[in-house]
């Protein structure tokens, strides 16, 4: 009878780890001498690309080295660096579906704050937290922006969902922590029959109004300027969206919020929420197990939940047929409806 092999176990993946802040800096790094958009036009050598960026042949050679085992980029024969389908579609500044943004702001506000990790496990507090209106809306001011394009394709999915055709009454969309403003942006987009409100604190709102400028809806849009929680909501609306704001709230407040936005809908309205999710037994994705621990270096009391955490809030808040919409994006939007 034949013996087993043991499985060879190697530390190879803890030395991975050990090295995991490197391919978000080398991104970032790239990104921000651009060395995605010069090869936008074609592969190029490196003495070519360090014309065009203006910085150190030394320096590109080691990132795009390290970029090109990452499958960032290719290199051939020539050494002649070239896009990959990947970094051709979201790594191109210039393009909409632009994701860099997010890894822009990585060796300057996300990496800082996790530094502190150890001790914040420890005592269970952020040293600085951002979700606070004095402490976060600097900080927000900017990165709404950045992450305009990893909502905006699921943004358009809702709208596509919500269908709310190009004739009839005016109907009312409220844009809870609008940011960017691209929920209201792509649902309005979708039918002129939307009037969207947004709500913001008011460091953030001037952003709100910019980008609703450069896509020429401001005449659609009104804007409200405070914390969610103060905030007059109004009445009567259609639609209520929550882009990524439950997480950094908590469950107490996240569930307050809930009721408050319940009562803000007019009957038959809907409430759509984009939150990274975990399953149910909290032991993946990974993503949004990364994303918990973020919260809990960046706020006091966020979190991320499951689809099942949360439908039970929006069930006790009074809604009806809590529901996932597959789009793009970290994870599906939960709908649900307002009887």
């Amino acid at each position: 009878m034949a013996t087993a092999t043991p499985v060879q176990v190697t530390p190879e993946r803890i030395m991975q780890m050990a090295w995991g802040y490197v391919p978000p800096l080398v991104l970032e790094a790239a990104i921000r001498h651009r060395v995605f958009d010069v090869l936008d036009s074609g592969p190029k050598n490196i003495w070519e690309v360090e014309k065009a960026t203006r910085a150190s042949a030394r320096g590109l050679t080691a990132i795009m080295n390290v970029l090109v085992s990452l499958n960032f980029l290719s290199k051939d024969e020539q050494g002649r660096y070239a896009l990959t389908p990947e970094s051709d579609a979201f790594l191109v500044s210039t393009k909409p579906s632009f994701q860099g943004g997010l890894i822009k702001h990585c060796s300057e506000q996300l990496i800082p704050r996790w530094l502190h990790l150890n001790e914040v496990v420890a005592t269970g507090n952020p040293v600085s937290p951002v979700n606070t209106e004095q402490a976060g809306a600097e900080f927000f001011h900017n990165f709404v922006l950045d992450i305009f394009p990893m909502s905006y394709p699921a943004a358009q999915t809702l709208a596509a969902e919500i269908n709310f055709g190009s004739t009839g009454a005016p109907v009312k969309v409220l844009d809870l922590a609008a940011g960017s403003g691209v929920w209201g942006i792509a649902v309005a987009q979708s039918s002129p029959r939307v009037h969207v409100t947004a709500v913001d604190w008011p460091e953030v709102i001037p952003v709100t109004k910019k980008t609703t400028t450069g896509f020429r809806l401001a005449d659609r849009f009104s804007f409200v300027e405070g914390d969610l929680h103060d905030a007059d909501f109004g009445s009567g609306y259609a639609l209520a969206t929550l882009g990524h704001i439950l997480h950094s709230e908590g469950e107490a407040l996240s569930r307050k919020l809930l009721a408050k936005t319940f009562e803000a809908l007019a009957s038959g309205g809907t409430i759509a929420i984009q939150e990274f999710l975990v399953n149910k037994e909290r032991t993946g994705p990974p993503n949004a197990l990364f994303f918990a621990v973020n919260m809990l270096v960046n706020t006091t009391d966020g979190n991320t939940w499951s689809f099942e955490e949360i439908g039970a809030w929006l069930e006790e808040a009074g809604f009806t047929n809590p529901r996932l919409l597959e789009a793009p994006g970290p994870s599906p939007l939960i709908l649900a409806t307002k009887p």
